[in-house]
Formats: structure tokens, sequence, C-alpha cells
């Protein structure tokens, strides 16, 4: 074992990189889109969800573009960011947050891969994924992912790039298929679902976690900015990434508009793209979406693992969270940090056994827990942008135009955390809770004092947000 300084592992190039942003992008989210946004908005209100998750989401990546350029020196992206513009506490629950959104992600992917497998019939033992033998066979492919990642992340990211480009083929051939099916008509009927569904804001609010949820992996490059050829390929990798991304998110989700109509699309089981190509082209179509999904989710989990544990490792590595999590082995991978990850996946794995909280509950929780870090990386940005700092008198105007840019995403975020609702926000206090003994042991670890002032009032409004939480949801007032 080392501390992580010793080990010359091999750096990740631009394709490398760009493979991560995607591969952790276009997951199961994709594949689950039509039913997950018809559920609850209309296609006009569906419209204005994805242009206001555009232009969010494109500040948002401008914001980690401008972070690895301006502040190449911070490593971890997410958890480096919020750390130096406010300080141990933000820094460590920003790194908490992501780690906790990344493993339950994880789990909702395992969840999903043996659903799409149950739709088989000769494989319906497998069931809505949560049935004994899903968790088996979810186990044996969780440690498989495992040890494969020990042997070392250079490995592990060309794998990666293949499984990338896999996923793509299917995908394309669904948006082929399904504009030559789509139909006008169809399309517009009950455009706006008011009568249905409530007020068009109401409608845009209900789509806000499921786009942002899609869209959470688009720092992926950020979080491996210390594993990079060069730095500057960072910033390319996240905007290739969101490019290709969002136009292939809005294809999906509005072409399948004109398939089956909104009240069709809610009623689908998920992955809901099998679905809508086999009412446009048969049970074939149905076949072909499954085992996109399984080899895209198989992709995804890949990249989340990675993903899930760099940021503690990072972060045990330079002392925001205890030193235990900044262990690698002789290949360079962050064993101790990928042990308890994929432990607590397997934990979850188990516990859906027990409960009926399936893959939409589990993307929401997930995502709920990335808004705080997602918003602290925005507030950051702008922190830089007004104090000038990083930019050189005869840069004005790129200073003009990252202060906007970080304005917005700080809105964006701010937004975010609104259309959330306090539901899962609530239940994320308890997560978050937790945390504070794992801080408590690395400042003690640090010699350093577990909190300033201001945030001995944020850790104590924490704790008891989640205390209360925690009795809300053993009494059954709260539930999952």
């Amino acid at each position: 074992m080392s501390d992580g300084t010793q080990v010359a592992a091999p750096k990740l190039k631009l394709g490398a990189l760009t493979a991560l942003v995607v591969s952790a992008l276009i997951a199961a989210g994709i594949f689950s889109l039509p039913q997950n946004m018809a559920a609850s908005a209309g296609a006009g209100a569906i419209i204005i969800g994805w242009v206001i998750t555009f232009f969010g989401m494109l500040t948002l990546a401008f914001v980690f573009q401008t972070l690895a350029n301006r502040k190449p020196e911070i490593e971890g992206g997410v958890y480096g960011y919020a750390r130096a513009g406010f300080g141990p506490y933000m820094g460590f629950n920003s790194a908490w947050g992501y780690w906790i959104s990344a493993w339950i992600g994880n789990v909702s992917y395992f969840v999903v891969i043996f659903s799409a497998l149950g739709s088989f019939s000769a494989l319906g033992f497998f069931g809505e994924g949560n049935t004994l033998p899903a968790i088996v066979c979810s186990s044996v492919l969780l440690w498989m992912l495992h040890f494969m990642i020990c042997r070392g992340i250079q490995s592990a990211a060309f794998i990666n790039i293949l499984t990338t480009v896999a996923k793509l083929v299917p995908l394309a051939l669904f948006l082929v298929l399904v504009i030559v099916a789509f139909k006008v008509d169809t399309f517009r009927l009950d455009f706006w679902g008011t009568a249905a569904l409530g007020s068009i804001m109401d409608q845009v609010k209900s789509t806000m976690l499921v786009t942002t949820w899609v869209f959470i992996g688009i720092e992926g490059a950020s979080v491996f900015s210390s594993r990079a050829e060069n730095m500057r390929d960072v910033g390319k990798a996240t905007m290739i990434g969101f490019a290709l991304s969002i136009v292939m998110f809005v294809a999906v989700t509005l072409l399948s508009m004109g398939i089956l109509t909104q009240p069709e699309l809610a009623a689908l089981k998920n992955p809901s793209t099998a679905g809508v190509l086999k009412a446009a082209v048969g049970d074939w179509g149905a076949t072909l979406m499954n085992i996109g999904l399984v080899i895209s989710v198989g992709g995804a989990l890949l990249a989340w693992t990675l993903l899930a544990a760099e940021v503690p490792y990072l972060a045990g590595k330079d002392g925001t969270m205890p030193k235990f999590f900044g262990v690698v082995n002789k290949n360079g991978a962050p064993v101790n940090a990928l042990w308890l990850t994929n432990g607590l996946v397997q934990l979850f794995l188990i516990i859906t056994l027990f409960n009926s909280a399936g893959y939409l509950t589990l993307l929401l929780l997930a995502t709920s827990m990335i808004l705080i870090p997602y918003l602290l990386c925005a507030l950051y940005a702008l922190i830089i942008a007004v104090r000038k700092d990083g930019y050189s008198e005869a840069e004005s105007g790129t200073r003009t135009k990252d202060l906007l840019v970080s304005l917005v995403a700080s809105v964006y975020g701010m937004w975010l955390l609104y259309a959330a609702g306090p539901k899962y926000l609530f239940l994320s206090m308890i997560l978050y809770a937790v945390g504070v003994v794992f801080y408590l042991k690395a400042r003690k670890e640090q010699n350093q004092k577990p909190f300033m002032p201001a945030e001995v009032v944020i850790a104590v409004v924490v704790v008891l947000l989640g205390i209360y939480a925690a009795y809300e949801l053993a009494t059954g007032a709260l539930t999952l």
C-alpha cells in the first residue's frame, strides 16, 4: 500500500476523459427518459424543461471548463472547488454528497439492468430488478467490476472507451427508426397537458430532477483532473460530452412523444425506450433496446464506480476525509475507497429486497444529494470572477463572460433546489448528518480545529434536520 504519491500511474488522454463523461451521462437514464418525463408533464412543458436544462447545464459545463483552466492546481473537481471556495466543512459535504450520490446511483443501475433482463421471458425471474436472483447476479457483477478496477485505473478507462462506443449504436438505431415512425398528430395531442397534469409550472418543475439526473456526470473529467495528461483536455472533454449528450437526450424524449401519447408513455415499464420502439416496429424493437440498456449501463457502472471511488480517495489524500480513503494499491487504484463504496452498494442491493424503492426513487434521492455540490461549484466560479482571481488585466472580456455564465449557473443551481421540492432534500439530510462523524475524524487526524464559527451553525442545522428526517422515516410519516 502507499499514500497515493508513490505510484506513477499512466495519465488519461482526451479520448479516455471524454469517454468517462459520455459513459457517465449516457447510461440508464436515457433509456427511461420517455416514461420518466411523461409521467407528470406534457410535450409543451417537457420542451420548456429541456430549454431550461440546456442553458442551465451549458453554463454548468462552462463552469467546470473555466475552473479547470483557471484553477488547474485544484484536484478533485466538484469537491476540490467547494473546498477552495467555502472551506473544509463545505468541501467535505461536497465530497460526501457527491460520493453518496454516485454509489446510490450505482444501486439504481443494477436494479434497471436486471429489470431489463427480466423483460425476456426466459429471464422473468429477475422481475423488476429487485428479486433474489437479480440481487445475487447484481452482486456478482459488482465484485467483477471491483476487481477489474483494482488492476488499475488506466485499463478500466480503456474498457470504458469500448463500452461507450458500443452503447451509442443501439441509441442511434432507435433515433432513426423513431424518426421514420413519428406522427405529428400524436405529438400535438394534448400538447400542454393542463387538464390532467396541472399547471405548466408544476409540470416543468416535475421534469427538473429527471433532466438533472441524466446530466450527473458532466463533471466526470474534472474529477479525474489529477490523472489527466493535459489539464486543457478536461475542459474539452466536458464540452464534447455535453454537446453529444444533450442532442441525444432531447431527441429520445421528444421523438417518443410522436409514437405514443403522454398517458401511454407514462404507463410504460422502464426502460421505456423498449416500449416506444416496440410500438414503432414490433417486438424486436423492445429486444434491441433492452440489450442496448444492458450494454450502456454496464459501461456506466464502470465509469461511475471509478468516479465514486476517486472523490473520497482525493479527499482522504488531502485530509478532508479520513486518511483511510486515501490509500492506493500497487496499481494506483484507490482500494480502500473502492472497498467501502462497493460494500455500501452491496448493502443497498440487499435492502432493495425488503423495500419497494425502485429505479426512479433511487435516482431522485441520488440527484438530490448532488444538487448542493453543483451549486457550490457555480458559486465558486462566480467568486473567482468577481475577485479577478486568476485573470490578467488583458482578460477583462473573458472575465465578464465568465461572470455572466457563473451567475446563470448559480441561479440554475438554486432553481434546482427549489424544483426538487422538500422531500428528497429532507431525506438527504439524514445522509449528510452521518457525514459529520467522518468529518470530525478527519479533522482529528489532521490536528485541526473541528469547525469555524459559521460552520458550527451549519453542522448543527444539518444534524438536527437529519435526526428529524430519520424520525419521520421511522414512523412512516416520510417514505421513500
